[in-house]
């Protein structure tokens, strides 16, 4: 069962999403469509059939649910890793080179070397503006969001060049050997095995933060470095270089389970925005890996049901790009609501200006 803390993180997720669904139905009805026949639109799009839910909401998960994994980490300890779009390039980019070069080795060897070369990549990218924030003491926003850049680009390039498929038609590279391809998870469907890998490390990352000194440490730094030092003596500098590298990792990772589970190639524009969008699926989870599950399904929900929604009410797909940013507004604003509600009950009586309670504490005169 969920301790107070997670009580009122449940609260604040559900109080956000009431209230974009509230802002998101008033935009639409104000832009001249039916919210009714939207919102059953993209359900049946998301939720519809078994094939709906397992070949598209819970695929396009996926990258959501490692994404959100990484800044999860990152945030918990105190590191402001936005740079989760351009550390999935660089796994995305790592996953083809090493799904290519292949050749004839067998799936048990090329596989794990495909997912472990995505990983290794995105923790390299994320060394650059770690050593930066702990070098240099640059803020690690600016670089990270800078990488981000960097990396979308340096994609373009390689599959407009270096590793454009072989006709020189399409701005992609060819497709990765077949043993390099992540089988599927549920015979007959799109899911693949990346699905039960991104749940299994949700898990993992979990009992690392409740059960494990190296979690307690990532939370004690993420709470304060300072005080982190005076009473525990942890090496701050530590933690924040080994969360940002894992962070990266787990980025890295989930373009190289797209590459090798889905798309089999790397490409212009593989990301839509996942490493942007996986800060508000981090944050609508608190931070809490195992809620980060969920709140990606519900963002792979809103991808699914995105098409359904053009197709079936008329209504244009980037307005569920409008929708994940009512999200996070919305989580920002009921957090902080929650917070000054709970600052001002341990605050007590408001004291009156003689320094005693105020008139309404105060007993009659009889």
């Amino acid at each position: 069962m969920p301790d107070r803390a997670g009580w009122a993180s449940l609260a604040v997720a559900a109080g956000a999403l009431a209230v974009t669904a509230s802002i998101a139905a008033l935009l639409l009805w104000l832009g001249g469509y039916d919210p009714a026949r939207a919102a059953a639109a993209m359900w049946s799009g998301a939720f519809g059939s078994r094939d709906a839910i397992v070949s598209v909401t819970l695929v396009r998960s996926v990258p959501f649910i490692l994404t959100g994994l990484a800044v999860a980490l990152a945030f918990r300890a105190g590191v402001w890793n936005i740079g989760a779009e351009g550390q999935l390039y660089a796994g995305a980019i790592a996953a083809a080179w090493v799904g290519l070069a292949g050749g004839t080795l067998p799936a048990w060897i090329l596989v794990p070397a495909v997912l472990a070369g995505a990983g290794l990549a995105g923790a390299l990218w994320a060394l650059v503006p770690a050593l930066m924030k702990l070098r240099l003491g640059v803020g690690e926003v600016i670089t990270t969001i800078l990488m981000n850049f960097v990396g979308i680009n340096l994609a373009a390039y390689l599959v407009h060049g270096p590793l454009q498929e072989s006709r020189g038609v399409f701005p992609q590279t060819d497709a990765i050997v077949e043993a390099a391809r992540l089988p599927a998870l549920i015979p007959g469907t799109r899911l693949h095995v990346g699905f039960a890998l991104a749940v299994v490390l949700a898990a993992l990352l979990a009992g690392v933060f409740r059960w494990t000194r190296l979690g307690f440490q990532v939370r004690a730094v993420g709470a304060s470095e300072r005080a982190a030092w005076v009473t525990g003596r942890i090496n701050a500098r530590a933690v924040v270089l080994a969360s940002f590298l894992a962070s990266g990792a787990l980025a890295g990772l989930a373009g190289g389970v797209e590459v090798a589970g889905l798309t089999y190639a790397l490409y212009e524009g593989l990301s839509p925005g996942w490493g942007y969008t996986a800060i508000a699926v981090a944050l609508l989870a608190a931070l809490n890996p195992v809620a980060v599950v969920g709140t990606a399904v519900l963002f792979g929900a809103l991808e699914a049901g995105a098409g359904a929604m053009q197709r079936e009410a008329g209504i244009p797909a980037v307005w569920v790009i409008a929708v994940e940013a009512l999200v996070i507004l919305a989580v920002l604003a009921t957090d902080q609501m929650r917070r000054r509600y709970v600052a001002s009950r341990r605050a007590g009586p408001t004291p009156d200006v003689d320094g005693g309670p105020t008139p309404q504490a105060r007993p009659a005169h009889v």
